[in-house]
């Protein structure tokens, strides 16, 4: 009996703080809204101390940002390989929508942490590095160089595609995503014709 009982324990191993932190944090955002979530809150809905949150994250911005990684992973494990029958425009059209549905599954949470921003800007700012990271990994899933001077500006115009049609995906009500579909078509094809312009 209890070779059995140890067996169900290795296949079930609990998850690791950093997991259950995120977990936590989402599920707190998405019921008494990301400004007020403190990281005691956080430590207790995870089953966990403050030391060792103290020993993953520095602040609960830190939580935000290991929530991008988890999205970004999801894509990446999505989009292993660029379709080379795709042109790169539509590579990308499938990539950032493929990140809407994926925000979609903690919407409440996801829109709260956006609106704290207006209350707390600072945490918008130290968050933008941290997105165009995750924008850059976006342009490798799509086939696309994010190094150099060129990289550098792909990267920041696909940061501010994404942020802009991010604002389209708060309000979209509609359950297949049409408007932020339509908003991301738009931004798209705007960008497409500046990068063929100015030769990037």
């Amino acid at each position: 009996m209890a070779a059995k009982s140890t067996s169900k324990k290795a296949k079930n191993p609990p998850k690791p703080v950093k997991d259950r932190a995120v977990d936590a944090a989402l599920a707190l955002a998405g019921h008494m809204g990301w400004d007020m979530v403190t990281m005691t809150d956080i430590a207790d809905k995870a089953q966990a101390s403050l030391a060792e949150l103290c020993d993953i994250f520095d602040e609960k911005g830190d939580i935000l940002a290991a929530y991008g990684k988890r999205v970004d992973k999801k894509i990446l494990e999505t989009f292993a390989e660029p379709d080379p029958s795709m042109s790169e425009r539509d590579r990308l059209f499938d990539i950032l929508m493929e990140r809407f549905d994926v925000l979609n599954e903690d919407r409440d949470a996801v829109v709260s942490i956006l609106k704290s921003f207006t209350v707390d800007p600072k945490q918008a700012v130290i968050s933008l590095p941290h997105l165009a990271r995750s924008m850059a990994w976006m342009l490798e899933a799509a086939g696309i160089d994010a190094v150099g001077i060129k990289g550098a500006i792909r990267v920041a115009g696909l940061t501010g595609i994404y942020l802009n049609v991010l604002r389209e995906w708060v309000k979209d009500d509609t359950q297949d995503m049409a408007k932020t579909m339509a908003a991301l078509d738009r931004s798209l094809d705007r960008a497409q014709k500046c990068a063929e312009t100015f030769g990037l």
